[in-house]
Order: structure tokens, then sequence, then C-alpha cells
């Protein structure tokens, strides 16, 4: 099955075309809200937590900012590869389309959005002064594995949501948690040693520590990448294998 892929090029941009134009069909502001959103989030997260975490905290606007968009990579990219399937039954009852394609559609429009998410970036350390280390470029690392990590859990996603509906409701809540655990607004030094021990185990939190750092001018931690390359691997070998397994069955549950 996914031997195909690159015979479905012109698919895959279609369908990400049609994401994009039908995202902001009646929006009279348009793309540019792909800009305002993570900006205006940034904005009432920096209002309320600077006065909390500004003075632990290094340009506090940049280290939100750069956290926020890394996990809101992953929860939206997830949460429409979920959907992926079931939003698109319409058409796969009626004419024959490899399914993995919408699934694999709806990350790949997400990562344009954040790509447009890290313009935002750019352009608030350039605003607040923060200084544009070399390190940065190794930034391009914890992301590549976190669409890794994205693309193995969002094949998983997209069979059980087609099977099981209350798993979209389930992974709300899984996120919220998540979001608290990864340390988006707040040091992780605040936190209990033996909890912080335990938030380490979150790959999410390991792609947001690993990219937060390059921005600020560390280099990446072997340890902590080969861990989020482990799970990001190992998750997608599990996806494309559980994928295979279900896809013809997927159809008869549309």
């Amino acid at each position: 099955m996914f031997d195909t892929f690159s015979e479905k090029k012109f698919l895959l941009k279609e369908l990400v075309k049609r994401d994009l134009t039908s995202k902001y069909k009646d929006s009279v502001l348009g793309v540019a809200w792909s800009f305002l959103n993570p900006l205006l989030v940034m904005i009432v997260f920096t209002a309320i937590f600077s006065m909390l975490f500004g003075r632990q905290i290094e340009n506090y606007p940049v280290y939100f900012l750069s956290g926020r968009i890394i996990f809101s990579f992953f929860k939206s990219a997830t949460s429409g590869a979920m959907r992926s399937i079931k939003g698109n039954a319409s058409i796969l009852k009626k004419i024959y389309v490899p399914k993995y394609m919408f699934t694999v559609s709806k990350v790949c429009y997400e990562f344009i959005n954040f790509l447009i998410s890290v313009i935002i970036l750019f352009g608030v350390m350039l605003v607040t002064n923060a200084p544009f280390h070399i390190t940065i470029i190794y930034g391009i690392i914890p992301i590549f594995f976190l669409v890794v990590l994205i693309f193995g859990i969002g094949l998983i996603l997209a069979v059980c949501n087609t099977y099981f509906t209350d798993i979209g409701h389930l992974y709300n809540v899984f996120t919220l948690i998540l979001m608290y655990a990864s340390a988006l607004f707040y040091p992780m030094e605040i936190v209990p040693v033996t909890v912080q021990k335990i938030f380490t185990l979150n790959p999410i939190y390991s792609a947001i520590l690993t990219f937060r750092g390059c921005v600020y001018g560390t280099v990446p931690d072997f340890s902590v990448i080969l861990y989020l390359a482990a799970f990001g691997f190992t998750t997608l070998g599990i996806g494309i294998i559980l994928f295979n397994i279900y896809a013809k069955k997927l159809a008869l549950e549309l």
C-alpha cells in the first residue's frame, strides 16, 4: 500500500490545497489568520503568565511561543489525522482512493501552518531583540522526529476513530493533560524533581525542550534526541502495521 506513494503526489497536493482553501473560504482576513492566531495566543499568555514567570524566564514571549508552536502542530496534526478517514467517508464510499493519503494530507497541511508559526516566532524574536544563535539550525532535528511521531500517531488514531467515535472526545482530554505536562508556559524548575522525571518521558516535552534550546543557543542533547527518534519511529512502525491490517476493513465501518 505505502509503496505507491510516489504515484500519488498529485492527489496529495490537491488534498492539501483543498484543506487550505476550505479553511479560509468565508473568512475576511483569510490566510492572515494563520499569522494572527499564534500571535494573539502568545500575547494573551504572555500578559497573564509573564507576571508569574517573567523574572525566571529570559524573554518570556520567545520561550512561550517556541513551545506553543511545537505543541499546536502536534495537537492539530494528530487531531486532523484522527478525523481524516471518517471526514472523507463520502469520497471513500464512491471511488477508490488510498485511505492513508487523507491522513498524510492532514499532517502536511498542518505542517504548512507550523511553518507560518515559525515565521511568527522569528518576527517576535526580532521585535523583542532576541539573539539569533547558529544553533537554531539544529531545530530541524527535533521537528523531523516530531513529524515522524505525528505520522505514526495519526495513522493509529485514524484507525481507532473509525471504529470508536469516542476516541475523539478522549483525545481532547488527553491533549489537555499533555499540554500541562509539556512546560509550555512555566519553567520546569518549579515542578518537583520526581514529577520532572515523569515529564521527561513525554516525547512532546522532549521535542519542545530541544527546539526551545536551539532557539536559545543550546546544542541539542543527544540522549533526548535519541529518545525522541526511537519513540517516533517505533510509533510510526506500529501505525503502519495497524493501518495495513485494517485498511481494507475501514470502508465497511464508514
